[in-house]
């Protein structure tokens, strides 16, 4: 039990290891990009190898050149904001995939996928672009390792407290039960809503740097919630409600284009 603790101490007082380049604030992240990287592209190449990969149309040439843009923009804001080489370790892919599901993720290390299924509902190049944003940064973000660490903890969390109360059949029932609802809805959703959020702003803010208009990631939004309905109460959801999403985007749209001026983008594709 003492080692156990001291190892719980451990990484408790390691969590804030990393800034946030896009916020400035300390994150809870302890995963080693050299390790997490290679990882992450085994597993990518390896869904590839499992799914139809959609190539040579001009929907997959589209997925790929948005990609490419939105990568671009992601390389001048770092080599602008003091970040020089930070992108060093990434290697982008962007692949269309055939699926009816309406949805696109990325993978730590730039390993990108959209499903065909959702490629109605993003309508233009731009509608692309939002969704495109929003995936990448997550990547650039750390989200996917700040998720690892958030998680291990929670483990870590679990196993001190049955430690703890190991003695005590009925503490013990009472421990599992209550850290296990407390646990998810009060820590682990709320730090999944948040980095959905944090994308939203970060995406849009890349697209507009890239030459589209930020205000289509709230009209994809909006086009998202007609089609797939409102979704479960925020509160129990790793996700935002569309509402929360379009209003916060609408929002934003404005402070997103006079940072794409900063670079001198000045015309933005809708």
């Amino acid at each position: 039990m003492k080692k156990l603790l001291k190892v719980s101490v451990f990484l408790l007082l390691i969590v804030s290891c990393k800034t946030n380049p896009f916020t400035g604030k300390q994150t809870l992240n302890f995963q080693d990009n050299s390790s997490l990287f290679p990882t992450a592209f085994k597993q990518y190449n390896a869904f590839l190898a499992e799914n139809e990969v959609i190539t040579g149309t001009a929907e997959a040439e589209k997925i790929k050149r948005v990609g490419q843009r939105i990568k671009n923009a992601a390389e001048t804001w770092f080599d602008t904001n003091g970040y020089p080489g930070y992108l060093k370790d990434y290697q982008w892919e962007f692949n269309l995939v055939k699926s009816e599901d309406l949805n696109a993720w990325c993978m730590p290390g730039g390993k990108i996928v959209f499903y065909t299924g959702i490629l109605p509902v993003c309508e233009s190049e731009a509608g692309i672009a939002a969704v495109m944003g929003h995936e990448i940064a997550h990547a650039l973000a750390d989200h996917g390792a700040q998720r690892m660490s958030a998680g291990t903890l929670q483990q870590v969390g679990l196993v001190v407290g049955n430690v703890a109360t190991m003695n005590d059949s009925d503490k013990n029932l009472l421990f599992n039960a209550a850290y296990g609802v407390g646990s998810s809805v009060g820590v682990m959703l709320p730090f999944s809503r948040s980095h959905e959020t944090e994308a939203d702003i970060i995406g849009q803010r890349l697209m507009a740097i890239a030459g589209y208009d930020p205000m289509e990631a709230a009209n994809l939004w909006v086009r998202m919630e007609k089609t797939n309905g409102s979704g479960p109460p925020e509160i129990l959801s790793t996700h935002p409600s569309s509402s929360t999403r379009i209003q916060n985007l609408r929002e934003n749209a404005p402070n997103a284009k006079a940072e794409a001026r900063k670079y001198g983008v000045t015309n933005f594709e809708k």
